[in-house]
Formats: structure tokens, C-alpha cells, sequence
């Protein structure tokens, strides 16, 4: 069995390495976990790019808002649950 972890993010600088420390700490480490940006202008990917090793998809271009966000990360994942 494979989890899929997608966060979706728009200037989250400030909160997503908190985020990313609670994945990184799975004990289970059967998952995916997938970064989609819409292109922010913070240094969120800065802050992701610390990661990298952990994500197996990112992506940061401009999208059409948190539903087209969570429908990207939906198409590369490959868990048996999202």
C-alpha cells in the first residue's frame, strides 16, 4: 500500500516547512508526497528546495486557484490512497 500526500501552496512560506517536518517524520514511509505551488512570489520553494529529497513531484507554475492546484497533484499521483 502507497499514501499519496499532496500540499498545494501559495506563499505559505511561513508555514510550509512546519508542514513538511510532519511528513518527514512519518514513521511509515510508504508515500508520495507532492508539492503543487501556484508560482508563489515568497521563497516558498526556497523553503521546498531544503526538501527536495522528500518530494517525488513538484510543481510551480501559475494555476487557477485551490481546486485546479489539488487537480494537478491528483494527476501524478500514484498512491492507492490520496
Amino acid at each position: 500500500m502507497k499514501l499519496s500526500i499532496v500540499t498545494i501552496t501559495y506563499n505559505a512560506a511561513d508555514t510550509l516547512g512546519r508542514t513538511m517536518e510532519s511528513v518527514a517524520n512519518q514513521t511509515d514511509k510508504r508515500f508520495e508526497y507532492i508539492l503543487v505551488d501556484g508560482k508563489s512570489t515568497d521563497n516558498t520553494i526556497d523553503i521546498a528546495n531544503r526538501y527536495d529529497n522528500l518530494f517525488s513531484v513538484v510543481i510551480s507554475e501559475k494555476d487557477n486557484g485551490l481546486y485546479d492546484a489539488m487537480n494537478k497533484g491528483l494527476e501524478c499521483a500514484s498512491g492507492d490512497y490520496i
